[in-house]
This record gives structure tokens, C-alpha cells and sequence, in this order.
């Protein structure tokens, strides 16, 4: 039941799935409530490099475990090997439950640029049908992540031209706002863009499927990383130069008011479209990762071991992208985009901070990046809202404690 994964992924691919999640959770969700938080041209901005800033650390962080551990389930092997089963289990756990929490905001955001009045409903719907694609193996995935990036990119860039050409674009925007939101708000926003650029881990979490992993994985991850903030800096500088700050933090669709404030109308219906497909094309990649990361997970015993079957035909981990397909449909049907959002951002957070921990028992090559990742995971993570500081740290106590029960009653049975 536990037969190898099959390696199918090259550079290309990796780098195509990285950016299926980075760039369609940006854009699209994190922009305008980062706007909103910093309050300014400027420090929008600044968050906006304090997020890469950070980003870049965890990948340099990541990549050198992915060389050394080119298995399925990223900082949950790194933590078991490098920190001890306990912290690689605690980090598998942050990932699960807060990639969990992002696979339905991104499945929400699709239902509310496609259709408001039912977007539970149309969540639920592209949560089955992309399960479905990933069941189908991994090459189907990419090969379809390929597409929407292709689509999405070309939508920005469109909105991008629009807007710098547009008579309402004023580059004075960048340079003014509201009163600012101060260094808190600076961090809070850097939180919420970090949140974007986080789809770099899934080249990770796919180890066991990419072709000659010590030099694929070590590739991918800066150049998907690269592109992602190259498309980052130039849409927010495009909307802020023609909505200014303020409107980006008020704007419910952001991308799609920057197009009709800079009088390109006719844009709008791609742009919503192009959102929704950037929503799905995150999720597509969103899925991929958790379900092996709870593959790993139940190779180990710390999920239930009918999980980490491996189809014979297929060759991906059909009983873990089941599981995974209906906790996110259920969450889907039910959950606040925002709660889902927030939650999530301070699971990754949590999860990358592991990461970086792990890192520095390599040795002291990289350490000054990897203790800079570490402090800033945890510093943007404490600076988001406190309902999602207060819910994520209850959601990682309870993983703890039901280790700690198994612990115990493992000792009684010997």
C-alpha cells in the first residue's frame, strides 16, 4: 500500500506549482487587508519587502533541507530528523490545519469573484472537482497549474499596463496615504503578504516527486520566490498609482477597481475572471501539499495509517487527498474567508519557524538568514489579529496534547 511516489517533476514544473500558489493567493486576498493595515504608500511597500525579506529567508532555510531530505512531507521530516519527532510532528500539525484553513479561503474566493450570492456553494464544488484532478496523479496537476499560471500572469499584466498607462495613474499615490498604521501595522501587513508568498513550500513537500531533488528543489524555490515578487511590486505599485492607499484597503475587489477607476472597463470580466482562476490554481497546488504532508504523517502513525496508501496505478496518495478534499469542503461550507485567512497565516508562520529552527543544526553555513527567518516568522506571526493569534495557538495546543496522550499510552503498552 506504501509504494514509491513517482518522479515525474523537473524545474519548470516545481517552479509552475510554486507560483499556481503564491501568485494566486496575493493578488487576489492579501493586497487590499495589507493595504488597509499599513495605511500607506510607503509602508505598504515596506511590508511588502519585509514579507520577501522574510520569504527569502525560509527559502534558503528550505532548500537546504529539501536537498538533504528529498522525501513527501517538507518541515515535518525536517523537524523529525533535525529536532526530534515531537517538533517534526508539531510542524507537520501547523501545516495541516493551516493549509487546511487556506485550501478553503482560496476555494471561497473563487465562489465569491464567480458567483457572491452562492460561494459556499461554488466553493464546495471546486474543492471536489480539483480533488479529483489530483487523484488523477501529479503530472495532470502540473500540467493544469501551468495553464492558470500562463492565464493569470497575462490578466496582471494587463491590469498593470492599464493602470500605469491610465491619465488617472498619479505616482504621488506611492508616496501618500492616511495617517499610517506605525510599525505595527507595518507587521501586520507584512504578516498578511507573507501569507502570499508561502506557495514556494509545496515545491518542498513534493521531494519525492521531483526528478534529481538536490538540484531541482534548490532552483525552483528562488526562481518561483523571484517571479512572485517581481508580479507583487508591480501590481501594487500599478493599483496604489491609480486608487492611492486608502482605496486599496476599501476595495473588495481591488484589481478589478484599479481597471475601472484607470477607465479600461472592458478589462473587468477577465480580471474576474482571472481572480477566480488564480483562487483555483492555489488550491489545485494548496491540496497537493497537504495531502502529502499527511502521507508522511501517517507513514509515522501520527494520522491514521490507511492514510498514507499510495494508488498502484496512479501513483499519488489517494486516502490522504480524500481525507484532505472533505475536511476542506466541510470548512468550505462553513467558514468566514478572513477567520480562514488570519488562522492560516499564523499556522504557516508557525510552521516556517520551525523550518528555520531545523536549519540551523546543519552546521553554521546560512545561519545568520536562518535565525533572521526564524525571528521574523514569529514576530509577524504575533502580529497578526489576536482572534487568529488566540485560535491558532489553541488548534497547535490541542495537536500537542493528543501527542502527548499517544506518548503516554504508547509507554503503557511496553
Amino acid at each position: 500500500m506504501t509504494h514509491e511516489l513517482r518522479r515525474s517533476l523537473g524545474v519548470f514544473d516545481a517552479v509552475v506549482i510554486g507560483l499556481g500558489s503564491m501568485v494566486g493567493a496575493g493578488v487576489f486576498v492579501a493586497l487590499a487587508p495589507a493595504g488597509s493595515a499599513a495605511g500607506t504608500g510607503p509602508l505598504l511597500l515596506l511590508a511588502l519587502g519585509l514579507a520577501a525579506a522574510v520569504a527569502y529567508c525560509n527559502a534558503t532555510a528550505s532548500a537546504r533541507l529539501a536537498a538533504r531530505y528529498p522525501a513527501s512531507g517538507g518541515t515535518y521530516v525536517y523537524g523529525r530528523e533535525r529536532l526530534g519527532p515531537f517538533w517534526g510532528y508539531l510542524a507537520g500539525w501547523a501545516f495541516v490545519v493551516g493549509k487546511t484553513a487556506s485550501c478553503a479561503a482560496m476555494a471561497l474566493t473563487a465562489g465569491a469573484y464567480l458567483w457572491p450570492e452562492q460561494a459556499h456553494a461554488v466553493a464546495v464544488a471546486a474543492v471536489v472537482s480539483l480533488t479529483a484532478v489530483n487523484y488523477g496523479g501529479v503530472r495532470k496537476s502540473a500540467w493544469l497549474t501551468r495553464a492558470i499560471v500562463a492565464a493569470v500572469l497575462a490578466v496582471l499584466a494587463a491590469v498593470a499596463t492599464a493602470s500605469l498607462a491610465s491619465p488617472s495613474a498619479d505616482p504621488e499615490r506611492l508616496l501618500s496615504g492616511g495617517p499610517g498604521g506605525g510599525t505595527g501595522g507595518v507587521l501586520q501587513a507584512a504578516g498578511l503578504l507573507f501569507f502570499a508568498f508561502a506557495g514556494y513550500a509545496r515545491i518542498a513537500t513534493l521531494g519525492e516527486e521531483v526528478r534529481d531533488p538536490a538540484r531541482t528543489i534548490p532552483r525552483a524555490i528562488p526562481l518561483a520566490l523571484g517571479i512572485t515578487l517581481a508580479v507583487y511590486l508591480a501590481v501594487a505599485c500599478a493599483v496604489v498609482s491609480v486608487l492611492g492607499v486608502g482605496g486599496l484597503g476599501r476595495a473588495a475587489a481591488p484589481l478589478a477597481e484599479a481597471v475601472r477607476a484607470a477607465g479600461a472597463e472592458g478589462l473587468v470580466p477577465a480580471v474576474t475572471a482571472g481572480a477566480a482562476v488564480a483562487a483555483l490554481g492555489s488550491l489545485l497546488a494548496l491540496i497537493l501539499g497537504v495531502s502529502r504532508t499527511t502521507l508522511a504523517m501517517a507513514r509515522d502513525g501520527h494520522l491514521p495509517r490507511t492514510l498514507a496508501a499510495v494508488h498502484p496505478r496512479f501513483r499519488v496518495p489517494h486516502h490522504a487527498e480524500l481525507a484532505v478534499g472533505s475536511v476542506v469542503a466541510v470548512v468550505a461550507a462553513t467558514a468566514d474567508l478572513r477567520g480562514a485567512i488570519g488562522f492560516s497565516s499564523f499556522g504557516v508562520l508557525v510552521y516556517y519557524a520551525l523550518a528555520n529552527a531545523s536549519a540551523w543544526t546543519l552546521g553554521s553555513r546560512g545561519r545568520v538568514l536562518t535565525a533572521a527567518g526564524l525571528a521574523g516568522c514569529l514576530v509577524l506571526a504575533f502580529a497578526l489579529p489576536s482572534s487568529s493569534v488566540v485560535a491558532g495557538a489553541a488548534v497547535l495546543a490541542a495537536g500537542a496534547a493528543a501527542y502527548a496522550v499517544r506518548a503516554r499510552a504508547g509507554r503503557g503498552r511496553t
